[in-house]
């Protein structure tokens, strides 16, 4: 009987301890999900990493890689994108990773990503973790891929959606070093979500936003008077069709000047002229298509090709056609 009892208490104990020894992992399952318990398969190899916000004092913090490159799709697509459209930008992002490595000095990366605890806040705490391992499947199955042109990392752009085109890098840059990245028809663009915006301005706003380049804008007789919608011009298109010139009063500038000074999703725009209140006098209603600067990559044509059933490889070979997929470069090599 004593021997019995002993067992059993001997029983009891051993099963505390399991317990004990089990019972931080069983808590973080519980909260966070088992996919984000787990940490990534390579988080044993760390990058370092610019924060905004951290304890230390040079402003950099060390991150798993997986994580990080992860985290960098999470900021970018959305989390119901095909698997091989976010392999493709996968990719894309590995790429432009490891081509600013070259001729870095530092190691440190700049990317903006998404931790797991803004993912949670987000998506919150049933989704984040089958989100989170989507984003990592689709870094983890492109593990060491990279796109190449010659023997130099491609530059890879990418954005949301074009207006029916992507752009040629030599019309809107000037250069011919990127001949892969040229006007490819996107016609599935233009039922993109916020294809088409809609946006009034003043002609005072517009020349207060656009003052940096504007020729009159720190003195003389046209900013006095300030401009009216005759002083606004469309005088040359992209072959994609973006505003490549217009014209402001006696400034010439690009549409993308012209986009980025006003906040506009897109230079692929039109304007006329609307009548505002008695005080606004007439306004300009602009019209853009598209979301991004319409170089490399649309998105949402990207996942149009996944939904057809095509390879990150070939949605890559569509919008760089002339690079190669390179799947034996390391990041440990780079760092």
């Amino acid at each position: 009987m004593d021997r019995y009892v002993i067992e059993q208490k001997l029983k009891s104990v051993a099963a505390f301890l399991v317990i004990i020894i089990l019972l931080p992992y069983i808590i973080s399952v519980f909260v966070n999900g088992a996919d984000i318990a787990a940490d990534s398969g390579d988080s044993a190899f760390y990058v370092k990493v610019k924060v905004p916000d951290t304890e230390e004092a040079d402003g950099v913090a060390e991150i798993g890689w997986t994580d990080y490159l992860a985290g960098i799709l999470a900021r970018e697509v959305p989390a119901d994108l095909g698997e091989e459209a976010m392999k493709a930008q996968a990719v894309l992002i590995r790429t432009q990773i490891y081509r600013g490595l070259s001729g870095s000095e530092d190691k440190i990366l700049d990317m903006d990503y998404m931790t797991r605890e803004e993912m949670k806040k987000q998506w919150g705490q049933e989704k984040a973790p089958e989100y989170y391992e989507k984003y990592i499947r689709a870094v983890e199955q492109t593990d060491d891929t990279v796109l190449m042109y010659g023997d130099a990392y491609a530059w890879t752009p990418f954005h949301q959606s074009s207006c029916g085109k992507t752009r040629s890098a030599e019309e809107v840059m000037g250069t011919g070093d990127y001949p892969y990245v040229a006007v490819r028809e996107c016609p599935d663009d233009k039922e993109a979500d916020n294809e088409i915006q809609v946006f009034t301005f003043s002609c005072d706003e517009i020349q207060a936003a656009c003052r940096d380049f504007l020729v009159a804008a720190a003195d003389g007789e046209q900013a006095e008077k300030g401009y009216t919608f005759a002083d606004f011009e469309i005088t040359a298109y992209d072959l994609a069709g973006y505003v490549s010139q217009l014209r402001i009063g006696d400034t010439l500038c690009t549409g993308d000047q012209f986009r980025d000074a006003l906040g506009l999703p897109s230079s692929a725009f039109s304007f006329r002229e609307t009548q505002g209140d008695a005080d606004a006098g007439s306004e300009i209603k602009i019209t853009t298509t598209g979301n991004g600067h319409g170089l490399g990559m649309s998105i949402w044509t990207a996942e149009k090709m996944d939904e057809e059933g095509m390879s990150y490889e070939e949605i890559l070979a569509f919008f760089f056609e002339g690079t190669e997929l390179k799947k034996d470069i390391q990041e440990t090599e780079l760092f």
